[in-house]
């Protein structure tokens, strides 16, 4: 047949599909090849690492004083804080060593077993007098310790008959509560202080500015300072207690002996009326 010979058009037709055949195995060729090929692996990226927040603190009042810290927001949920001051002024150490109990290791146990946060306003002498316990409170997270002064001294001339802190001296005594908690193994106690009796002026505001803390008060007195009646201590609790506010009690055996039965009985009526218990870093922070 002469169509087969090279001339011919059906020979050129031939010759051009061969070709296409050919161009066409080679790309699949080449695209298999590349899919086979391993592909360089990109490394994940590195987490960020992000630095634990600072606590919350208020800014300073009006002339840079010391800001001070009563109760929480009583429209963001009800929320009440239970603070507890550990009290041991700097000269009751032979007290403590006669057997008086300034601690109270019961009422820490009930607020574990109740799974109750609180703030824990400790002095640095009580630090130094029971340091286990201060290390153990201050690494649960279900607890934060904060400052209550090293001595216990009052910031103010006339304070419960307690003795005075010299003003040059107010600054210094703070500080000298962290060094004892850090000595006890206290990780990160919080930029809060409570002054001793709840007594301050501007000249101790003012004291305490370089210091960059928050003086925290209260808006609940219990009453369970030298109390020996716990029903009266848990009604006074119970009738004062609204939407945000911080409750002050005490953690001194020989001072406060019925702390331990009040929350016993708080905790769960206040549960009962749909409050949650918070710290103080949780109220300031809302």
């Amino acid at each position: 047949m002469r169509g087969n010979e090279k001339g011919s058009p059906y020979f050129h037709t031939v010759i051009i599909l061969v070709r296409r055949i050919t161009a066409a195995c080679a790309l699949s060729a080449a695209l298999t090849a590349c899919a086979a090929t391993p592909q360089p692996v990109r490394p994940a990226p590195s987490p960020t690492t992000t630095a634990p927040s600072a606590p919350p603190t208020l800014a300073p009042g009006p002339g840079g004083l010391t800001p001070v810290f009563k109760n929480g927001s009583r429209t963001h949920g009800r929320t009440v804080a239970l603070t507890f001051d550990a009290d041991m002024t700097a000269d009751q150490g032979a007290r403590a060593a006669a057997g008086e109990h300034f601690d109270n290791p019961g009422l820490i146990a009930a607020l574990r077993a109740l799974k109750v946060p609180a703030t824990v306003f400790m002095t640095g002498r009580w630090a130094e007098q029971y340091p286990e316990q201060a290390r153990s409170l201050g690494r649960d997270p279900l607890f934060e310790v904060a400052n209550h002064s090293y001595s216990h001294y009052a910031f103010t001339g006339d304070c419960y008959g307690l003795p005075t802190v010299p003003g040059d001296r107010m600054r210094a005594d703070v500080e000298r509560a962290y060094a004892a908690f850090r000595r006890a193994g206290v990780p990160d106690a919080r930029p809060y202080f409570r002054f001793p009796g709840g007594c301050y002026d501007r000249r101790a505001l003012k004291a305490l500015t370089p210091v960059g803390v928050t003086a925290v008060q209260w808006d609940v007195v219990s009453g369970d300072a030298f109390a020996t009646d716990a029903e009266a201590v848990t009604r006074q609790v119970l009738e004062g207690v609204r939407p945000g506010s911080v409750v002050v009690m005490h953690c001194t055996r020989s001072a406060a002996p019925t702390t331990e039965r009040v929350v016993r009985a708080v905790v769960p009526e206040l549960r009962e009326r749909g409050f949650r218990f918070v710290k103080v870093s949780e109220l300031i922070g809302s």
